[in-house]
């Protein structure tokens, strides 16, 4: 009872899309709590430098990966083990967020955001629990969904939405599979957080700073909390779901939204 339930010093973790934004949250909280992590991002001069600017105990390394790829998994798995010996969590968090509306929707754009957000999360996780099976002393799988999976935000976001809905049942389905190998797989559902990347797909529809501003406020003042949210606010729910604290807990979605979805 006196060790510490959240140490995960010493473990190994790949967090994809770890260059910006909950990514590189989760990467920070880890290396502070002394495990080693590979950033897999599609930039690989962003995680590089990214990489080089962690000041945790744990080691850092990037690697250049397109999750969607044919692969992309054994190509993670393989780096991570050359590197660290071992894989012991992963983080999948990579993903995209294009705003179309349905009616405008091309099949490449939606098959786009389906190969990354959720069939490029299913095939790395095999990739990943594979090996920790081999390894035999068991794994964490973390899969950041979103809000999005339970209720939809805003029009335009279909692919998404359904990318994310598919991905908390694909946790909820590996994880029967994974139990009896000690492989837990959970699932995070952030609300909205500020990351670099939170505007773009507004950017993209031709919205104005003031329209754009007007929609934060609105979905802001719709938040009991009354703030967005920070990466941190998800990487701590991360550290949690990576650590011994979590032992007992698989298949389960843990939403960090600030209340938003009570209204």
């Amino acid at each position: 009872m006196g060790s510490n339930p959240f140490d995960i010093a010493g473990k190994t973790a790949i967090v994809t899309g770890g260059a910006m934004g909950i990514g590189f949250g989760v990467v920070e909280r880890f290396t502070g709590a002394g495990a080693n992590v590979l950033i897999a991002d599609l930039d690989l001069e962003q995680a590089e430098g990214k990489a080089a600017s962690v000041a945790g105990a744990g080691q850092v390394a990037a690697v250049a990966v397109d999750v969607a790829a044919p692969g992309a998994g054994r190509r993670l798995v393989d780096e991570c083990v050359s590197r660290f010996g071992a894989v012991d969590i992963l983080v999948n968090n990579a993903g995209i967020y294009p705003m179309t509306p349905m009616l405008d929707m091309s099949r490449e754009s939606w098959q786009r955001v389906i190969d990354i957000n959720l069939t490029g999360l299913a095939f790395i996780s095999k990739a990943v629990a594979n090996k920790m099976v081999e390894q035999g002393t068991g794994g964490k799988i973390i899969n950041v969904a979103s809000i999005d999976a339970l209720h939809p935000s805003m029009v335009g976001l279909a692919a998404y939405d359904s990318s994310k809905g598919g991905v908390l049942m694909f946790t909820r389905s590996f994880a029967l599979e994974m139990g009896p190998h000690g492989v837990t797989v959970n699932a995070i559902a952030p609300g909205g957080i500020n990351t670099e990347g939170t505007a773009a797909p507004l950017l993209g529809s031709g919205m104005s700073e003031a329209e754009m501003k007007a929609m934060t406020d609105h979905f802001v003042a719709g938040i009991p909390l009354r703030r967005m949210g920070e990466p941190d606010d998800i990487a701590k729910v991360a550290l949690f779901l990576a650590s011994p604290a979590s032992d007992y807990m698989t298949g389960e979605l843990i939403v960090v939204d600030g209340g938003a979805l009570l209204g």
